[in-house]
């Protein structure tokens, strides 16, 4: 123990000279990857308000009927497909090789994969824009970096736009830092830790407070509070957990086998209209709250939790599923964070339905930990965004009990990410 303290003693800090340079970028990114950020959902909003009420409202059609649903998704696939099949750059590298962390795409690939992410958000399909506004900003960040101040590493302005884009994501750089350390916990680096996330911090700072700032984001949900948990609590969490983690692996282990099957139809004017329309029927099965990203569905879920029974609740659990795995097998531009969620908040809300000793706040919290540990295999991430859904402190402590057996179900298997040749990340 002594030995160990020597040792964290004698680690070197970098010097405040050498880290001082590095606010203004940091601020600057920041800023500027929540603006694109806003720029690019603002966007979406306008467009899915005209796609999904004032042009159905105009032809007299119902917003969400099944014929509506068939004819929008089906139509954002064609032309989704055309960006991807005609725009320079083909809206970047296939989506289910991508993660939060992503390489510098070549300054051409970005607008195609803007315009693709943009026309995903407004269509309908269940993805979160996370993944490609990540790598839009990294690429923007990057080429304008190594253009005016060349002296800093490369590798510093992905890191800066990454944390950035992530604190404007989720309206706090605690989540981005919780991210980059989860990061560097994995490589061999120099000197303390916080020395490598100062910047990263700073720039997460900057992209929240613009966030806060101009669009007033929140990811209370607003469910009853649970006061001082009990011994009911202490044991809904970790089954409600488990059972999402069961359940995300469930989509996890099918997830190459359905990318499979749309990679064999060789070209995204065929995979994407396919896949809109499977999703359309996804939709008419489950309704219009499991379509889109997730958040203002789940939002809508929290708002009257006794609203639904516990057969619906379930129904929209598995569709939801069902949709994220089809949309991020065929080659929408999208990430899997939000609409994993909605799977989970609806899952909890279904243990809820079925056992109302399980609290509101509990199950919803317990069964998004569950799934994102399944879906995106980062630990700080999922506990974050579960405990933030749920403004109570008492949360934290039910998570981090919940986690253990929910952990144990994922850890040293697969996620829902595959490398290039189709086999899935471990």
């Amino acid at each position: 123990m002594a030995q160990e303290t020597t040792q964290q003693a004698s680690t070197p800090t970098a010097p405040a000279r050498a880290l001082l340079p590095l606010i203004l970028p940091a601020l600057v990114v920041g800023v500027g990857a929540s603006l694109l950020f806003l720029a690019v959902s603002g966007l979406a909003e306008q467009l899915q308000d005209v796609l999904w009420q004032n042009l159905p409202d105009a032809l007299g059609i119902g917003r969400y009927s099944v014929f509506w649903m068939l004819v929008m998704l089906t139509s954002t696939g064609v032309l989704v497909g055309l960006v991807v099949w005609k725009v320079p750059g083909h809206a970047g590298p296939d989506p289910a090789t991508t993660g939060l962390e992503a390489p510098a795409l070549p300054l051409g690939t970005l607008p195609g994969l803007v315009l693709a992410t943009a026309l995903m958000l407004a269509g309908g399909p269940s993805l979160g824009p996370e993944n490609p506004i990540i790598a839009v900003n990294i690429g923007l960040t990057f080429w304008l970096g190594r253009r005016l101040l060349p002296r800093l590493p490369g590798g510093l302005w992905v890191m800066l736009a990454e944390a950035a884009t992530i604190g404007a994501l989720f309206g706090t750089p605690v989540a981005a830092a919780l991210i980059i350390s989860e990061a560097l916990a994995g490589r061999k680096v120099q000197g303390l830790l916080w020395d490598h996330v100062f910047a990263p911090l700073g720039a997460a700072a900057a992209g929240a407070v613009t966030t806060t700032l101009v669009a007033h984001p929140t990811f209370d949900l607003d469910l009853p509070p649970i006061g001082h948990p009990g011994w009911a609590d202490l044991l809904a969490a970790p089954v409600v957990a488990s059972v999402a983690a069961v359940l995300g692996m469930v989509a996890v282990y099918a997830f190459p086998y359905v990318h499979a099957g749309f990679s064999r139809l060789r070209h995204p004017m065929v995979a994407l209209p396919l896949g809109g329309l499977v999703l359309g029927l996804l939709g008419a099965l489950g309704g219009h709250l499991t379509l889109f990203k997730g958040l203002d569905e789940v939002a809508e879920l929290a708002h009257d939790p006794e609203g639904w029974s516990a057969g619906e609740f379930a129904t929209m659990t598995v569709v939801k599923l069902a949709a994220l795995l089809v949309a991020a097998s065929c080659g929408f531009r999208g990430g899997r964070i939000f609409p994993g969620v909605f799977i989970g908040a609806a899952l909890g809300l279904c243990a809820h339905a079925l056992v109302s000793g399980v609290q509101p706040a509990v199950g919803v919290a317990s069964g998004v930990l569950g799934m994102l540990l399944a879906i995106t295999r980062q630990g700080w991430v999922s506990l974050f965004t579960a405990a933030v859904l749920v403004a109570s402190p008492a949360i934290l402590a039910l998570l981090c009990i919940a986690s253990l057996p929910a952990w144990l179900l994922v850890t040293g298997r697969p996620q829902m990410q595959l490398r290039e040749d189709g086999t899935p990340i471990r």
